[in-house]
């Protein structure tokens, strides 16, 4: 059975390497683009981070555009925390460098990685009156945004790209040709309700009653149902949680 990761690049080549080394065959499939924006460049955007408490980055591609834009913030404060929703994001932060004791993220047994596990954690981080910078997309959920300014943060956004539809390669098209023939054989792996939209757009009209889908979270498994899939699983979103729950889907050890 071959895996397709969905997720943007770079994240989706990265999930493909991982992937392989655990025996499965994988190809990327991204249904999702990000494109920087110039405002992490910015100084205000640059001195907001810098006099900070704290700052969330809402993915890895938030992460890795911001730290490619922004100047002027290292090295990073040991009184400043970097939250992620996740784990990737967490890895993200790790390579750019944020010391470990720094990164607050959901604990590693938590149902989902999303917004509402975050809080868990970073609500022991944050007092009345601090300065917390939001690093996101364009748009995207206000959740956590709310419950910071409930508990007395001040909140600031730093948009640190814009989500686009996919565009995909020649060789992405023969993956994605080949998904749509032998759906049998193929385990969509979605990591966002966007991104499977996206799916009606570059294959109008196609049959999706046969194909196999591993969601990361209810709200992504809905829209897969919604898609037309009827075998939907869902999985926690931590990589080790999605090897096993493919190799449970594809009957292997």
């Amino acid at each position: 059975m071959r895996l397709l990761v969905t997720r943007p690049q770079p994240q989706a080549a990265d999930w493909v390497a991982r992937l392989s080394a655990t025996g499965f065959e994988a190809a990327a499939l991204p249904l999702l683009r990000t494109v920087a924006s110039e405002e992490p460049a910015a100084p205000a955007a640059r001195e907001a981070v810098a006099r900070c408490d704290g700052v969330v980055f809402v993915s890895p591609a938030a992460v890795t555009h911001f730290f490619e834009a922004a100047r002027g913030v290292w090295p990073w404060a040991a009184g400043r925390w970097a939250a992620a929703p996740g784990p990737g994001t967490a890895r993200c932060l790790a390579a750019a460098g944020v010391p470990a004791q720094c990164i607050v993220q959901p604990a590693a047994d938590a149902d989902q990685f999303d917004s509402e596990a975050l809080w868990q954690q970073l609500r022991l981080h944050v007092r009345p009156g601090a300065a917390v910078v939001i690093v996101r997309g364009d748009g995207g959920r206000d959740w956590l945004a709310q419950a910071l300014a409930a508990a007395g943060a001040q909140v600031r956004f730093v948009q640190a790209y814009r989500r686009m539809p996919p565009a995909p390669t020649p060789e992405e098209r023969v993956v994605l040709d080949e998904a749509l023939r032998e759906p049998a054989s193929h385990l969509w792996l979605f990591s966002s309700a966007e991104a499977i939209g996206h799916l009606e757009s570059i294959a109008p009209g196609a049959d999706w009653s046969a194909a196999l889908a591993l969601a990361t979270h209810p709200r992504i498994e809905a829209r897969a149902r919604q898609l037309g899939c009827s075998r939907v699983w869902t999985s926690r979103p931590s990589f080790d949680a999605v090897v096993a729950a493919a190799r449970a889907v594809a009957g292997t050890p």
